[in-house]
């Protein structure tokens, strides 16, 4: 849950613009890895969460510049970057593990494994991103650009200059989820957050937040979602409901959330 709902919090920014990053589970998988290869070269937790959080940006990054190039829509882009993502983690796996895994030693990041960490990470970062998303000029054009981007463009907004900052906010995001994942399974694998680029779409959208972007635009709805999400998923635990059923229900919630968000 705080995996998602840390990235998804950063992803909001994103999503205030109209657009959406369906690679960042890719991301966050990458930018894993990759921390995990530095603590393996120095042993140094500190080192390993700076190159989480250097890498996720670094792709937000390349993200929106590549976007801003090329003038395609910030979907397009990531659609592309997912593939390139996936290999990657192949590559890296390969190339500096033991063919099928990256180990970290499970006594280093053992004492950081706990729900007060946890649960100060996120609400650090959700603090942060309240203040420029609530109460700077920021977050208010970000939202001006979402609802009408032609008027925002014609007001003097700078789209490009927008975007990145988003990608900035979405990429500290996906290597604070990189840094939790390492913490929570030290053990890095291909499928290492496979699943949490959708869990991501629909924590933002079951949490409130309109897929259009723009004024109605919440930066709680991420939390909101991403702990709802496994409140339900708990839910169907106890009444024996396998994990098949469980997406399916997911599905079948996520339609009709964006249904009533885009009917009203």
């Amino acid at each position: 849950s705080v995996v998602v709902a840390v990235v998804a919090t950063g992803a909001i920014f994103i999503y205030t613009l109209g657009s959406f990053d369906i690679s960042l589970g890719a991301s966050v998988a990458v930018s894993a890895l990759v921390g995990g290869i530095v603590y393996n070269k120095t042993e140094s937790l500190v080192i390993m969460f700076a190159a989480c959080l250097g890498v996720a940006v670094f792709i937000g990054l390349f993200n929106s510049v590549l976007a801003s190039i090329f003038n395609l829509p910030v979907f397009v882009t990531t659609i592309a970057m997912l593939s390139v993502l996936n290999a990657l983690v192949l590559v890296l796996i390969k190339m500096n593990g033991t063919g099928s895994e990256i180990r970290v030693p499970m006594m280093a990041v053992s004492r950081l494994n706990t729900t007060q960490f946890k649960i100060f990470v996120l609400a650090a970062f959700f603090l942060v991103c309240i203040l420029v998303f609530s109460f700077t000029k920021v977050g208010r054009m970000q939202k001006f650009q979402g609802g009408n981007p032609i008027c925002a463009k014609l007001s003097g907004i700078s789209v490009k200059k927008m975007s990145i900052i988003a990608f900035i906010m979405s990429g500290i995001g996906v290597g604070l989820g990189a840094c939790l994942s390492i913490v929570y399974a030290p053990t890095l694998t291909r499928n290492t957050a496979s699943s949490v680029g959708m869990d991501v779409i629909i924590a933002i959208v079951f949490g409130g937040m309109p897929v259009s972007g723009g004024a109605r635009s919440k930066i709680y709805a991420a939390v909101i979602g991403a702990f709802s999400m496994t409140l339900l998923s708990q839910i169907m635990v106890m009444f024996n409901l396998n994990s098949g059923i469980g997406q399916m229900v997911k599905a079948a919630i996520f339609i009709l959330v964006v249904f009533l968000a885009t009917s009203d």
